[in-house]
């Protein structure tokens, strides 16, 4: 198996653990070394012996079955991967009983600079590690006053939890922690398909049983009063209008009414109308967890052969009203004829990239992420920590997906309180970290102010009058 630095912090990684793989890279050596059979393979040449990687889970520790030659040229190795998750020196990363294979050119990592290894530290030699720190810091905030930051999927704050709704379980805190970090503006997105689905014993999501007639309609009116109460209660500013979102900034907080699944329409188009006008819903995702009279979804069998008719209207509906569609959880045939109906960019809100996602993945191939990005609109990277177990592996995955669809197409979508397991981004207060993250892997401030909101606000202006 062949692996690449871009996919260091992602599963394509983690998934090789035991197997035998290939990977070209730099040598560097605490001392200066001509030939080295413990050292540390990174992504770029260090300027000086003692030249590491901030970032101990972007690198590879080289344990070599014979003294391999550490100086000046790339190395193509293949060796037993092995993934550390419970290393004392944290890294994450081995190549076992490591040996050389015949020399091998350095191909060049694409235009973001995804390079795994991230910036090199020289431990002894470099003194201004400290002032690039600082520097990061100030670009990483340059980015996020310079517009709105936006998350493109939440649930922050508990608003999807079918029993927190029941009961009028108190909200936990969303503005506090956005103001914090800079968060600017959230997509808060209603569960509509809430009562029908729950983690199975494979533990993935799946739909339990069927919505009884008008069931889901009327939960959704539940859940799009709590969404509303809980901007009520925290004073999150509700956005209706291209204008209110260009007006947004840095520590201030507001929300864009969503919902994740069409399902509360129960294939009555005309409640699209309704809903925008009675609870200001201005983001909808087509599906979710159940397949509905819209479309197929990716975590279960085809029923539709994609996109349905009734899935095309809903498109035309929104393009009309001004409610971004958002085609996250549709499978790749859904995505591509939603393409060819809508006349409004399209938003995939969150997921990430897989050079090959499986079956029922709910990742998405480059192709799938261009069919996105040929209609202007925008995929948002999502922070699963089985994904992205740091700040710069999220940032290298956000990098992969820009190779693949373009600078202009990329966003931040945490579905924050919504992932199975543990997320990277648990808060909106650490997203400063992540700003930094961006820099740090190669990204200019004025892209990264396009990757954590601009993307999104120029797609909305697109659709919403």
């Amino acid at each position: 198996m062949q692996l690449h630095w871009q996919d260091l912090g992602s599963s394509r990684a983690d998934s090789a653990d035991r197997t035998t793989v290939e990977i070209t890279g730099f040598a560097a050596t605490v001392l200066p070394a001509a030939r080295a059979t413990h050292f540390i393979l990174t992504a770029e040449q260090g300027c000086c012996p003692g030249c590491f990687p901030r970032d101990r889970s972007a690198s590879v520790e080289v344990f070599a079955a014979a003294p391999i030659p550490a100086g000046g040229r790339s190395l193509r190795l293949t060796g037993t991967w092995r993934v550390r998750r419970d290393d004392p020196d944290d890294w994450r990363y081995q190549l076992l009983g490591a040996r050389l294979l015949e020399p091998a050119g350095w191909s060049a990592v694409t235009r973001r600079g995804v390079l795994a290894g991230g910036p090199l530290m020289c431990l002894a030699a470099c003194a201004n590690t400290t002032v690039a720190s600082e520097q990061r810091q100030a670009d990483a905030q340059s980015a996020l006053q310079a517009a709105p930051s936006v998350d493109i999927h939440s649930h922050a704050g508990g608003i999807a939890s079918t029993s927190r709704m029941r009961t009028g379980r108190a909200f936990e805190a969303v503005a506090r922690p956005m103001r914090q970090g800079n968060m600017a503006v959230i997509c808060h997105a209603v569960v509509s398909d809430g009562p029908t689905h729950r983690v199975m014993a494979d533990g993935r999501i799946h739909p339990y049983r069927q919505p009884d007639p008008g069931e889901l309609y009327q939960y959704s009116q539940l859940a799009f009063g709590r969404v509303h109460g809980l901007a009520k209660d925290q004073g999150l500013t509700i956005i209706r209008t291209a204008a209110e979102l260009h007006a947004a900034k840095a520590g201030t907080a507001s929300a864009i009414i969503a919902a994740e699944g069409a399902d509360f329409l129960e294939g009555q188009v005309d409640r699209v109308d309704e809903t925008h006008a009675k609870w200001d819903l201005r983001h909808l995702q087509l599906t979710h967890y159940r397949v509905n009279e819209l479309g197929d979804i990716q975590t279960e069998p085809a029923e539709h052969g994609g996109l349905t008719d009734v899935g095309a209207e809903v498109i035309r509906r929104c393009n009309r009203l001004g409610i971004v569609v958002d085609v996250a959880h549709g499978t790749y045939d859904l995505v591509k004829r939603a393409a060819s109906v809508t006349t409004k960019p399209l938003v995939l809100s969150h997921t990430s990239l897989s050079d090959n996602p499986g079956r029922y993945s709910r990742r998405i191939s480059a192709a799938h992420a261009r069919v996105i990005a040929s209609t202007g609109g925008v995929v948002g990277v999502w922070p699963p920590e089985s994904e992205f177990p740091s700040f710069t592996a999220m940032a290298t995955g956000m990098a992969r997906m820009v190779d693949v669809a373009g600078i202009d197409h990329v966003g931040l979508g945490t579905d924050m309180m919504g992932l199975v397991g543990p997320s990277i981004l648990p808060d909106y207060d650490r997203l400063p970290g992540l700003a930094e993250a961006l820099i740090g892997v190669g990204f200019s401030v004025a892209d990264t102010t396009k990757l954590l909101g601009g993307n999104y606000i120029r797609v909305f202006e697109a659709t919403v009058v």
